[in-house]
């Protein structure tokens, strides 16, 4: 029957875990009790807290959250980091440590709903952190900005210089266009005077008062 004190200690590694965004598994044998402390200082500075695990008691711990693959990573002493902030900062804390602890040695680890070989584990330590990643895609999104101002001012400029050749343009078209209407008017002036004048004239060919009375002469 696991006792009191146990069930408590595997309900707080399951709530470590489950709160984790990655874990990080280490074999610390060889290492000093002041090693460790340094070692845990330095991963605190990146949002993580190593702790030293009775296997037994982990064991129990990753079954209940799901994470059994990770059985076969508990033998020896281990020490597990309990990732809360960049994944990659932590690797990067115990890859350092390992290089000054050679006695340190990553067994493997859990991120994103997967288990970690230990070469993995490793290469997470290559790869850039999520400050630096950051810093990258800003800079991407900078240079993008920038070059779409510098296209949207190329085409303002561009519409710029066709309307102000617009404007050089329709000048002459309105001159134009008043001639023609000029000329319009005084056509129609002309043919309405013409109509006028005809209609005042006589019309020779109409007959007369002074040809009937000749006839009645005679």
């Amino acid at each position: 029957m696991p006792t009191a004190e146990k069930v408590d200690r595997v309900a707080e590694l399951k709530a470590s875990i489950e709160g984790s965004a990655a874990l990080l598994l280490t074999d610390y044998r060889g290492l000093t009790v002041s090693e460790i402390s340094e070692l845990r200082r330095s991963l605190g500075e990146a949002e993580t807290s190593l702790a030293v695990v009775k296997n037994t008691l982990m064991q129990l711990a990753v079954a209940e959250a799901g994470m059994q693959e990770l059985r076969e990573l508990l033998s020896g002493p281990s020490a597990v980091a309990f990732v809360g902030g960049d994944p990659v900062a932590a690797a990067k804390r115990i890859s350092a440590a390992a290089k000054q602890f050679p006695a340190l040695v990553v067994k493997g680890g859990w991120m994103d709903g997967r288990m970690l070989s230990a070469e993995e584990a490793r290469a997470l330590a290559d790869l850039d952190s999520r400050e630096v990643m950051l810093s990258k895609i800003a800079g991407m999104v900078k240079a993008e900005m920038s070059r779409a101002a510098s296209m949207f001012q190329a085409t303002q400029s561009r519409f710029l210089g066709l309307l102000e050749a617009y404007k050089d343009k329709v000048p002459g078209e309105a001159v134009l266009e008043e001639d023609e209407s000029a000329a319009v008017e005084e056509t129609t002036a002309e043919e309405t005077t013409a109509a006028e004048k005809a209609a005042d004239e006589p019309d020779d060919d109409r007959p007369g008062d002074g040809a009937g009375e000749g006839e009645g002469e005679e």
